[in-house]
């Protein structure tokens, strides 16, 4: 029986936005191994599964398709970040005065 992972995505770590995280996505585990290619020494694998990343707006479209499959999952919950907001100013004030 096939068994995939849905999950969201974390933030780039290239960029400030918070683009694509919103979304749901579901990969296929593969128990295929990776091979090297002898002429040119890629990585490979036989199983095109693995390959295929499905986006989803939601989770509960995620699990319906999941389940009109018949596909075992596994589901990754996020993890919250709190953001603390900053101001320019606290770059110049004394640490012992802030309290930190």
């Amino acid at each position: 029986m096939t068994t995939v992972r849905i999950y969201q995505p974390s933030k780039s770590a290239m960029q400030a936005g918070l683009a694509k995280t919103g979304e749901w996505v579901l990969e296929f585990d593969t128990h295929d191994p990776l091979l090297a290619e002898p002429l040119m020494g890629w990585v490979s694998s036989r199983d095109t599964n693995e390959q295929l990343h499905l986006t989803f707006p939601s989770l509960s479209e995620a699990l319906d398709f999941v389940n009109s499959k018949g596909y075992r999952y596994h589901v990754m919950n996020p993890t919250l970040h709190e953001i603390f907001p900053k101001s320019y100013g606290v770059n110049f004030t004394n640490p012992r005065i802030r309290g930190s």
